[in-house]
């Protein structure tokens, strides 16, 4: 993780330096076996972060999921099986974005 300027907490600090690499070391350390599941998400959160600057807290981030994807996605349920422990939080870090503002 030498090649990554991160957070004290171990989020990203440029959005540009993201890469799969820095993902799956993330994914390792908070235990996630990443999916294309996974994936859906960190490519839209990615997606939202580019258009709004900012990373979504939780209800934002169902609601934008919902709007995109449908019921079966965007709802919170399905975001905490991926994301068990904080998933706007463990799927901000996992995409490269921010702590997400309103979020613990």
């Amino acid at each position: 993780m030498d090649n990554y300027n991160i957070d004290s907490e171990g989020f990203l600090l440029d959005f540009d330096s993201w890469d799969i690499k820095f993902c799956e070391h993330i994914a390792d350390q908070e235990g996630i076996l990443l999916s294309d599941k996974h994936f859906i998400i960190i490519n839209f959160l990615r997606e939202y972060y580019k258009k709004n600057h900012k990373s979504p807290a939780i209800r934002e981030l169902v609601k934008s999921l919902k709007d995109k994807y449908g019921n079966e996605i965007g709802n919170s349920l399905f975001l905490q099986i991926l994301f068990p422990v904080s998933p706007a939080v463990q799927a901000a870090k996992l995409a490269g974005l921010p702590k997400p503002k309103k979020c613990i």
